[in-house]
């Protein structure tokens, strides 16, 4: 696929689509070995029938279990799987659907995490948030209406007391779940050439710290909705390792905050 500006830094990827655009708005899901737990969310997204109001894209970091073939994604309404094979992590992911989103002509994009622990259900408040003229939507389980379940609680504090309050210092604004990521943005915000999300600075878990330290200071609209994200009984669905990849993120944290990350 071809039409990228000069200056942005794209992995490389295999496009794969089933279909061609059909709505404004495209929800990504970025995968890695999802397995079970993509094909639930794909089939509450199908019970929902959410591919009649946005299109519904699968990034994939290099899954191997078949749960991203086309035969298992396509029937639940999948418009097309965009397959990773460039180095970096979710970071780089999430570079190529938001270059392949932008180049499609998308308005708006929202990611929603693979492995099921999101309510898909709150995708329609997305879009209309986004239709109402906002830049950057967050979930939040910890708002009034939202619902943390069986949140480990690490994580939980790890949060609530140094994440989201070190990047609303940083940013100006009032985060609470600054880990999510189930959230939505603006082309409009992707294209700004002070957010320059298109670098291969951004490789791990650093672009979704960063959009959440600059987007705000930035003047772009920002809201925050109540979600549930609910975590199974006595597993972690995640790919962070308990203290490497915590520390790393921490480092993360600390640069985005200081504007490190800034073009």
């Amino acid at each position: 696929m071809t039409g990228f500006p000069q200056d942005w830094v794209v992995p490389t990827f295999e496009p794969q689509f089933f279909t061609g655009r059909r709505h404004r708005f495209v929800v990504v899901i970025p995968v890695l070995n999802e397995g079970e737990r993509l094909a639930r969310l794909l089939a509450r997204m199908a019970a929902l029938k959410l591919h009649e109001t946005i299109d519904i894209l699968i990034v994939d970091g290099g899954t191997g279990d078949g749960s991203v073939d086309r035969q298992s994604v396509e029937p639940k309404g999948v418009r097309g799987v965009l397959i990773k094979t460039g180095a970096g992590r979710l970071s780089a992911q999430l570079r190529v659907a938001y270059a392949v989103a932008l180049a499609e002509g998308y308005d708006g994009i929202i990611t929603i995490d693979g492995n099921d622990k999101d309510d898909p259900g709150a995708i329609p408040q997305f879009i209309a948030a986004l239709e109402a003229g906002v830049d950057f939507v967050q979930a939040s389980r910890f708002l009034p209406g939202g619902e943390a379940e069986n949140t480990p609680p690490a994580r939980d504090l790890a949060i609530r007391f140094v994440h989201a309050p070190i990047l609303s210092l940083a940013s100006g604004f009032h985060w609470t779940d600054t880990t999510q990521g189930f959230r939505a943005y603006s082309a409009r915000l992707l294209r700004d050439q002070r957010v320059a999300p298109f670098r291969a600075v951004f490789s791990g878990y650093e672009l979704l710290a960063y959009l959440s330290a600059c987007a705000p200071r930035l003047g772009f609209r920002c809201v925050e909705l109540p979600t549930a994200r609910r975590y199974p009984k006595g597993e972690v669905p995640t790919k962070i390792s308990a203290v490497r990849g915590n520390l790393s993120i921490l480092l993360v944290l600390v640069r985005a905050a200081l504007g490190f990350y800034a073009p």
